[in-house]
């Protein structure tokens, strides 16, 4: 009987897309230190992460969750619903990525050139869009920035886009002050991330659905 309630667990986990969501957000994270490791800037979050490291100490990835929970909570009050703790665990998981992949990477990613810190910038930024492209598939838990370039629009009438590009500014002021990984990183992050999540989705969306009917055909 608890094999049954186990194995029942585990296919609405599958079905909701917790393996994608898990997959999208360790490619992400990767993508995520390896940006914050070429020393050219990372995205305005994660910028304003690091800055929020280096002021007051406690890891990157704890300022994910902190930071995460912040946004979570205030999306909460200017909607007036209850908050969504889903999102809180996808900082969480997030975080504990980020640390878990500065923590192996700082010992032998250190790009000592330009050049070798543009690939891993470059590398970092197509990752960070594959990763998101896998991990919108999903149907498990909200991304608190996300869900805040929601209400912007929804309270301005705004684009996302320019939703997100406030919000961008917002967070690169933040850095700026906190002495975040602000840099010419930081600008490549905010003008090409998008244009990588929406070449990775169609693909990631082809490769899913084929997966989906290959199952089907086996069962």
């Amino acid at each position: 009987m608890y094999l049954l309630i186990k194995g029942g667990a585990v296919i609405r986990l599958m079905r909701a897309g917790f393996h994608l969501y898990i997959m999208g957000i360790i490619i992400l994270t990767l993508g995520i230190a390896l940006t914050i490791q070429s020393k050219l800037g990372a995205s305005p979050f994660d910028s304003l992460l690091v800055g929020l490291h280096r002021t007051f100490g406690l890891t990157v990835g704890s300022w994910e969750i902190v930071v995460g929970l912040s946004m979570v909570l205030c999306n909460a009050l200017v909607e007036k619903k209850r908050p969504e703790y889903y999102a809180i665990l996808t900082s969480l998981v997030t975080g504990i990525g980020i640390d878990s992949w500065l923590f192996l990477l700082r010992s032998w990613v250190m790009p000592g050139t330009w050049i070798w810190q543009s690939i891993c910038l470059g590398i970092g930024i197509i990752l960070i869009g594959l990763g998101i492209a896998i991990y919108l598939q999903s149907n498990f838990a909200p991304n608190p920035m996300d869900r805040s370039m929601l209400i912007l629009s929804k309270i301005t009438e705004w684009s996302m886009t320019y939703s997100r590009a406030l919000i961008s500014v917002v967070l690169v002021i933040l850095a700026y002050f906190f002495d975040g990984a602000i840099g010419i990183g930081t600008l490549l992050n905010a003008l090409f991330s998008g244009v990588v999540i929406s070449f990775f989705v169609p693909h990631v969306m082809k490769l899913i659905n084929l997966n989906r009917k290959q199952e089907k055909l086996a069962s």
